[in-house]
């Protein structure tokens, strides 16, 4: 189960990109395509939502309670072997700002701490993002100064070699972890959650160089050419038209044409680096004679970023080597979500909306194209139907939370699933439900109710909240039971 971070629904080359991405080309190719596949917006209801089967809760004492299952957990129970190389950002808030002086097992929370949730190997960030060259190097004063945590197994990772890079050190212990685990008859699950393409904009000087240009035409250029290819693609519908202009996004005749191109060329370096990771961990899966036994799946946490932290200052902003931590800003940030609207945080479908990749040879169509909803809580009860395995009532004493999620085998299958299926999002007082082809949508600032029709409207243009009114109420009634439910506190106006 792979995971990207902070990338656009339309950045890959098999979802109407630009960016080289031959590897997940050829997953997709040999594997199926999602086109209504969803997470939660941001990093760490994502991450929640994912590893337990649940929606997110809210409130005290965090995303990860004693009272659910992760995923680790689950697949260990039903007897696999389990690692999880990369991002983790479930830490107890108080806990991440602590200063580490022994093990994890002293210093933090064992609860909300992937080596005792389930990952028999570990290795990575527990925080939400860091230096991709060398992970103990402050942040910059804008980003707050700490130092970021990064651990092994039980331990603190205190050292990197010079030559380090979080994407190819993530790839390293799953490819050691492949090696591992195949020396025994049992089953391994692992789970990879790279920090790319997330800001800092880091990536090596020979892949930037080979990206420098394609982007100075602008993001406008950019979206209408990604929307061409997504039809080409059949990843679209005839219904759908592009979405409109961002309240966030400068113009580009206004921007500094050199700079922009230069931070959206090394935000194409970090995905084209993933990819090739993805590649050698194919490459190892087959070197261990497990690829064709193996189902793999691909997406992003949310959609692209539009966060912009120490401004875009061309004088001072440098893209690309480890002493600054610039981002993409909004106007790429909504680009990369091309065609929907707005990014990360917001819950329109740019932000909500994540390509997902399946491959597993002769059990997954071949290049089929699924457009059923599904969401990330589906996983965890996808994998134990995989692994002929149950949800228990009770976990090592704690008495867990029934699981939310639906399997998707039978979307795997080539089959379609239930039409009627209602979803529901949170995040930075920003709401939605999709119930059917009907989406909600509250977005912070406006304080109303919009709705959209999905299957007619997907791009979210045409707000019908005027016309059906009944379903406004209806809908929305359903959403504070749900909000309730997860431990929002937010009532009805």
């Amino acid at each position: 189960l792979i995971m990207c971070d902070d990338m656009g629904f339309s950045d890959i080359g098999c979802y109407g990109g630009e960016i080289q991405t031959p590897y997940l080309d050829q997953l997709a190719a040999e594997g199926m395509r999602f086109t209504q596949f969803y997470n939660n917006a941001k990093c760490t209801t994502t991450r929640a939502s994912l590893l337990t089967g649940l929606w997110p809760r809210f409130g005290s004492p965090g995303h990860l309670r004693p009272n659910m299952m992760t995923l680790g957990e689950a697949m260990q129970r039903a007897g696999y072997q389990t690692s999880l190389s990369g991002k983790w950002h479930l830490l107890r808030s108080e806990s991440a700002q602590k200063k580490v002086t022994g093990s994890w097992a002293e210093a933090y929370d064992r609860m909300t701490h992937p080596y005792f949730r389930g990952f028999e190997r570990f290795y990575g960030l527990l925080d939400g993002c860091c230096n991709f060259f060398n992970p103990l190097q402050p942040d910059p004063s804008y980003k707050g100064g700490r130092i970021r945590n990064f651990g092994e197994n039980d331990a603190v990772v205190r050292s990197f070699p010079r030559d380090y890079y979080t994407t190819d050190a993530f790839t390293d212990h799953a490819i050691a972890s492949i090696g591992e685990f195949a020396k025994s008859e049992a089953p391994f699950f692992l789970h990879i959650t790279y920090t790319a393409p997330h800001y800092p904009l880091h990536a090596k000087p020979e892949e930037i160089a080979r990206y420098r240009g394609r982007y100075r035409s602008g993001w406008e250029a950019l979206r209408e050419a990604r929307w061409e290819r997504l039809r080409q693609l059949g990843l679209t519908s005839d219904q759908w038209a592009l979405s409109e202009g961002d309240r966030r996004a400068y113009a580009w005749s206004e921007a500094n044409h050199d700079f922009e191109d230069h931070r959206m060329a090394v935000y194409a370096a970090m995905i084209d680096r993933m990819d090739q990771n993805i590649g050698r961990l194919r490459e190892a899966l087959e070197a261990a004679g497990e690829a064709d036994n193996t189902l793999i799946l691909f997406l992003s946490d949310n959609g692209g970023c539009a966060e912009e932290p120490g401004g875009r200052d061309p004088t001072i902003r440098v893209p690309g080597p480890g002493r600054d931590y610039v981002a993409v800003g909004p106007s790429w940030g909504w680009a990369q979500n091309a065609p929907f609207r707005r990014y990360k945080s917001w819950l329109y479908e740019g932000g909500i909306t994540t390509p997902l990749i399946a491959w597993w040879p002769g059990r997954v169509p071949a290049g089929s194209i699924n457009r059923s909803v599904a969401h990330i809580i589906d996983f965890l009860p996808t994998f134990l139907e995989l692994a002929e395995s149950d949800y228990p009532a009770s976990y090592r004493g704690r008495r867990l939370l029934p699981v939310e999620g639906t399997s998707m085998m039978t979307l795997l299958r080539g089959g379609s699933g239930a039409p009627e299926r209602t979803l529901a999002w949170f995040w930075s007082r920003n709401r939605a439900l999709r119930k059917g082809d009907w989406k909600l949508v509250w977005e912070k600032g406006r304080q109303q109710w919009e709705l959209y029709h999905m299957k007619q409207d997907r791009c979210e243009l045409n707000d019908l909240a005027a016309d059906h009114p009944e379903r406004v109420t209806a809908m929305a009634s359903d959403y504070f039971d749900w909000a309730e439910a997860v431990g929002l506190t937010i009532k009805p106006l």
